[in-house]
């Protein structure tokens, strides 16, 4: 790779850059403050070498705003792994001691010699869609630890408490029905009251998030929807976590990625394929959601496969994964296709 790679080990409060050349040379560092001028900083400080590519550790993560503003500035921007930053690390010095110059020194060496680093992209839609989609995931967490901590209060007013299943209208009437015989009683009352009136700005505020996903989801003009049991939500899951599918050589390689593909354990003769924990588990999840929709519908195809391999002598869990992995297969093409669609569009505007 010609030019100067500079490496970027970013952190909340600071970034420290290092140039090197294409021989591993150190040709500089320096430490900028997070701040609006950060990216100024580091562009004037590197308009030493013309010929240069800037490689930030978690270009995604943590280094995701200062990337961003690089590639407003028309650099080109490599997204480099923190795990290979910390492999080069280690294989050089044979320890794990780091500090931020040696960090970003790291990241520019891993970027001079991976060749699968990928490149920055600047944000597109489907940066959009897992804004909303943390959201929403965030939303729904918050709702369940009101709900749980709901249901303690109540099981200490009402005599066996409530069903499994709670809404705060519901809760809400239960509450005026209870007359509390005591100071304590009536604390925990005003407690639950307050607790519905949580859950009832929470409840909102998922419906208005809802309302937001569905039209991004729309606007984006994906046909991920088009599969059985994928709605709004799920396809949003999905875009916002892959954003960009050409990153993925085949359908095998997108399995691997979601979890869906399973590890194969071999040791001499003996070869097993086991249930992988790998991948994004966000994608699993969603992919999951999708199987279990179609299992639960007699009229899906998912679900006749789902028989089939039943019928094979699978079990339940073994079916249902293998289910999980046709789904991931449709997902994949589904996204290539959109791809494809997008690309033709871009280069011919009219024709949309």
């Amino acid at each position: 790779m010609a030019g100067v790679m500079i490496g970027i080990d970013p952190h909340k409060a600071s970034h420290t850059a290092v140039a090197i050349s294409g021989t591993e040379e150190q040709l500089g560092q320096l430490r900028v403050r997070a701040s609006a001028a950060q990216a100024s900083r580091l562009l004037e400080w590197a308009a030493a070498w013309p010929e240069r590519t800037w490689a930030v550790e978690g270009a995604r993560g943590l280094g995701h705003l200062l990337a961003q503003q690089l590639l407003s500035a028309g650099e080109r921007v490599l997204d480099v792994q923190p795990k290979l930053g910390a492999r080069v690390r280690l294989l050089a010095t044979g320890n794990v001691n780091k500090n931020d110059p040696n960090d970003a020194c790291s990241v520019a060496v891993a970027a001079l010699r991976s060749p699968g680093v990928r490149e920055a992209r600047p944000d597109d839609h489907a940066a959009v869609l897992k804004v909303w989609s943390k959201r929403r995931r965030d939303l729904s967490s918050s709702r369940t630890q009101v709900v749980c901590r709901l249901h303690a209060v109540l099981c200490e007013l009402v005599p066996g408490g409530v069903p499994k299943k709670i809404i705060a209208a519901h809760a809400a009437r239960l509450l005026d029905s209870i007359t509390p015989p005591d100071a304590v009683a009536a604390a925990r009352l005003e407690l639950a009251g307050t607790l519905v009136e949580d859950l009832r700005g929470i409840d909102a505020r998922l419906r208005e998030t809802r309302q937001k996903l569905d039209a991004a989801v729309r606007a984006s003009g994906t046909s991920l929807t088009g599969l059985f049991g994928v709605g709004p939500v799920i396809a949003a899951a999905v875009i916002g976590e892959v954003r960009d599918v050409s990153r993925f050589k085949n359908r095998d390689r997108f399995a691997a990625y979601n979890g869906t593909a399973p590890i194969e354990v071999a040791s001499g003769q003996r070869k097993v394929n086991r249930l992988s924990r790998r991948g994004n588990r966000r994608v699993n999840h969603a992919i999951h959601m999708a199987a279990v929709t179609q299992v639960r519908q007699k009229h899906s195809e998912g679900r006749a496969y789902y028989d089939k391999k039943l019928a094979e002598g699978k079990t339940h869990r073994e079916a249902l994964r293998s289910l999980k992995r046709q789904i991931s297969d449709a997902v994949f093409t589904r996204l290539r296709e959109d791809a494809r669609r997008a690309e033709r569009q871009a280069r011919d505007p009219g024709g949309q």
